[in-house]
């Protein structure tokens, strides 16, 4: 590790100490003084590295889980200031995903029997609420447009982030359940077809050739759309962002296809074509890393006019192509996963140098900026660009990946 490093991390944990409420993990005392799930999940990965923050994670879940809807949804963030669901905002379906990979890795870190007894119910009413998501009954869960992370961007239907994310909630679910003694294969079955379906839908080229069996379950569902996709890309070295009703996505969603090798829904040759990819089209130039790759411009079928709203999703802005720290986090620990710790340092060095950028003074660990100039454009002192500095920078000096490494190994 070089000074640099060394330096952010400690700038990232004050970041950190910062953000922690009586509610848990905010997003961003600077804008966004919310307990949201995404947010608090995916900061905790860092957040609880550190000394001081071991409740905070546990805290985030409880005050999620108070909000849950009668249906079983997770709030997609609930406001310090109130302790109540903010309304002013859309629901998303990763909400109930990252709730339920909140819990596992609570539970990786703390090994706490009675919490997880205790959060049980609530965790088994978000899955179903998820299940009632697959509205076709089909396996894959189907996701409107800008219901997820990606809260202005057209990926729709058969989402491939939203998708990785239920393979990992299912298998965590199986986890959990089991270190409670209870019989929950119906879990661990499903997170094996819904892999499958994920290499058979959202691949295209040889590297998903094992998949096709002559028992191939999924043929019918996807029938029309295959036979519109596979002779019109033919092969692409990542997955694809989106299968909707003979419709698909052709741009690489970064995010996505990172989390598809993290929880081990990509198959080594996939793994492989992703990585490869990524360096080939230098993703994290200027900095770790562009989101989207190629960027959607006016005229693309993707292209909504909704992208203009407050200047956001423009070319080479937000999620249309736009560079977010967090995100280089987790590209860093797939470095790490792929075995790849050169390059994973390299990285590394870099998303320290993107977190020291600031609008206003040095170190804001900002939101996002923009993909071509890496002049910060989002809101400051962001809890998970911090929280995910933290994580990239002891998966790199540990050569592992915490509360993430059993993932990959499953199945």
């Amino acid at each position: 590790m070089n000074k640099l490093c060394d330096l952010a991390y400690q700038k990232a944990k004050k970041v950190i100490d910062s953000e922690c409420s009586p509610l848990g993990l905010m997003a961003s005392s600077n804008g966004y003084p919310h307990i949201w799930a995404r947010d608090s999940v995916i900061t905790s990965l860092g957040a609880i590295l550190t000394k001081g923050h071991s409740d905070c994670l546990r805290i985030s879940l409880q005050t999620l889980a108070d909000q849950q809807s009668e249906l079983g949804a997770i709030p997609n963030n609930v406001s310090v200031k109130t302790g109540k669901l903010d309304h002013t905002n859309a629901g998303s379906v990763d909400s109930n995903l990252w709730f339920i990979l909140g819990h596992m890795i609570q539970y990786e870190k703390s090994r706490d029997i009675s919490f997880l007894k205790a959060s049980w119910k609530s965790l088994e009413k978000a899955l179903l609420w998820l299940r009632y998501q697959d509205s076709n009954e089909c396996g894959l869960i189907e996701v409107h447009e800008a219901a997820d992370w990606a809260d202005l961007l057209a990926n729709r239907y058969n989402i491939l982030y939203d998708n990785v994310l239920w393979y990992a909630a299912l298998n965590a679910m199986t986890e959990m359940g089991h270190a409670q003694g209870l019989q929950t294969d119906k879990y661990e079955n499903m997170a094996k077809d819904v892999r499958h379906k994920i290499r058979i839908v959202l691949w295209v080229g040889s590297e998903n050739q094992d998949e096709w069996g002559p028992q191939c379950p999924g043929h019918t569902e996807w029938k029309y759309t295959l036979s519109q996709v596979d002779p019109v890309l033919v092969k692409r070295p990542y997955f694809l962002p989106y299968v909707s009703f003979r419709d698909f996505g052709d741009y690489c969603d970064v995010f996505g296809n990172l989390l598809s090798i993290l929880f081990g829904v990509a198959n080594q040759a996939q793994e492989k074509r992703i990585l490869e990819y990524l360096y080939q089209v230098n993703i994290a130039d200027p900095f770790p890393v562009r989101v989207l790759n190629p960027i959607i411009y006016p005229g693309n079928k993707d292209w909504r006019e909704y992208y203009r709203n407050n200047n956001l999703n423009l070319p080479e802005q937000y999620h249309n192509g736009g560079i977010w720290p967090f995100v280089g986090g987790f590209y860093v620990a797939t470095l790490v996963k792929a075995g790849r710790m050169d390059e994973a340092l390299h990285q590394l060095e870099k998303l320290a140098e993107v977190n020291r950028l600031g609008i206003k003074e040095e170190w804001e660990f900002n939101e996002w900026c923009h993909g071509r100039t890496g002049r910060p454009m989002g809101n400051s002192h962001q809890a998970w660009s911090a929280g995910m500095y933290i994580y990239a920078y002891h998966t790199v000096k540990e050569q592992k990946l915490p509360f993430l490494d059993h993932f990959y190994h499953v199945n």
